[in-house]
């Protein structure tokens, strides 16, 4: 099922992420993160794509279809562009339609000093506009509350935004914020800006005060001083953090459902322990 047919329902959406184990081996070992993803059922489960390599896109592969044929959710496959040619990205799309897989998110991919930038595809946008004509995917787009850390201010980065969507995509999910006013704000910008697809909230529990100080670097997500207060109390007890950055989790998914919104997506970070708090959260309010 394309996940555009989810809203066309209206439908208010639940999902996951999860990101490819970097071992083989270790692909039957998610099953306990999925086995709880799957109590929900969520609407679907994104699976995150690395870059330069086709080892992890044969797991994010593999994965995809194990969330597809095993538990009966439907995959969003992560693809990337920055560092592939089209030649490259044509065979990812070939393997992807030939396994059922339906839904791609598109991205452009985060720059590496490891991986060499080709010149194919500067933008998400692109891939999109490439993939389009041949391939019959319903393509979802990633979007930035805050603007994305390359963004040179707010009216640029909605009118790339708005190029991403006129290029076909059909549903935006954003990366992690953790004031619910910001994306409130950016969300009435949207609508003004005439960015008419469905703009999914995502949330990002706080459990580990260095991933989360990086994560935030990356995405350009500002600290209100209720999660300052959370990092500096409990940032040397990891037992406490959990609690706290759960409950504080909680409580922006829970503001988020009690507003016009038309879905919540969890990056769960392969965590089962993360995903069934969530899920016992929330099961009655979903």
């Amino acid at each position: 099922m394309k996940i555009s047919e989810v809203y066309k329902n209206k439908k208010r959406s639940l999902s996951f992420e999860i990101f490819p184990p970097k071992k083989d081996a270790q692909l039957d070992n998610i099953d306990d993160t999925l086995d709880v993803l799957s109590e929900l059922h969520p609407d679907f489960i994104s699976v995150t794509f690395g870059a330069g390599g086709s080892s992890n896109c044969n797991r994010t592969i593999e994965l995809a279809k194990k969330i597809k044929y095993k538990y009966g959710i439907e995959p969003v496959v992560h693809l990337t562009c920055l560092h592939y040619d089209k030649a490259e990205i044509e065979e990812f799309a070939r393997v992807l339609k030939a396994e059922g897989i339906e839904n791609v998110l598109a991205l452009r991919g985060d720059k590496s000093d490891k991986v060499m930038a080709k010149d194919d595809f500067k933008h998400s946008s692109d891939l999109i506009r490439f993939l389009k004509p041949n391939y019959d995917f319903c393509f979802l787009g990633a979007c930035y509350p805050e603007c994305h850390p390359e963004s040179p201010n707010r009216v640029s980065e909605l009118k790339c935004l708005k190029s991403k969507v006129d290029a076909g995509a059909e549903v935006l999910i954003s990366q992690l914020f953790f004031d619910n006013d910001a994306f409130f704000h950016f969300d009435e910008e949207c609508k003004i800006a005439d960015i008419d697809v469905p703009v999914i909230p995502g949330v990002m529990p706080v459990i580990n005060a260095t991933q989360i100080k990086r994560m935030i670097s990356m995405c350009n997500a500002t600290f209100p001083e209720r999660f300052e207060r959370i990092i500096r109390r409990y940032e040397d007890n990891k037992e406490a953090l959990f609690d706290a950055g759960m409950s504080y989790a909680l409580s922006q998914i829970i503001d988020l459902l009690v507003s016009d919104i038309p879905g919540i997506h969890l990056y769960t970070m392969n965590n089962p322990a993360v995903a069934r708090r969530i899920c016992e959260g929330i099961r009655n309010i979903v």
